[in-house]
């Protein structure tokens, strides 16, 4: 098998396509260990390291996205309640306007505000 795996290669790299059709069907002829090979070539077959290395690392960006989104959430609460605290200063300052009209001051601006 490898004297004729070396004249596939070797004819892909003198400037054609290498022949797919008969690189796959020199492995297959071997049965079972032919099949197992051009599965993991194929990548239907995953060793168990990389398939353990793929879920490690998918927990990984599980657990940053969840803590991300918590933070973010927080940050969304925090907001919430700052501006909500703005509306009530801002309606305490209307009130304490209209309170002082009603007892005959006039509210004094700024210098340099219309």
């Amino acid at each position: 098998m490898l004297p004729e795996l070396l004249t596939v290669l070797a004819a892909a790299e003198a400037g054609g396509g290498p022949d797919l059709g008969k690189l796959i069907g020199q492995l297959l002829q071997y049965g079972v260990v032919g099949l197992i090979v051009v599965l993991l070539i194929v990548g239907v077959l995953v060793p168990k390291w990389a398939m353990n290395n793929l879920i490690v690392d998918k927990d990984g960006w599980r657990a940053a996205y969840e803590t991300e989104r918590d933070a973010h959430q927080a940050t969304r609460q925090q907001l919430a309640a700052a501006q909500a605290s703005a509306e009530v200063a801002t309606e305490q300052g209307q009130a304490m306007v209209r309170l002082l009209e009603e007892f005959g001051h006039r509210p004094q601006t700024a210098p340099g505000s219309a």
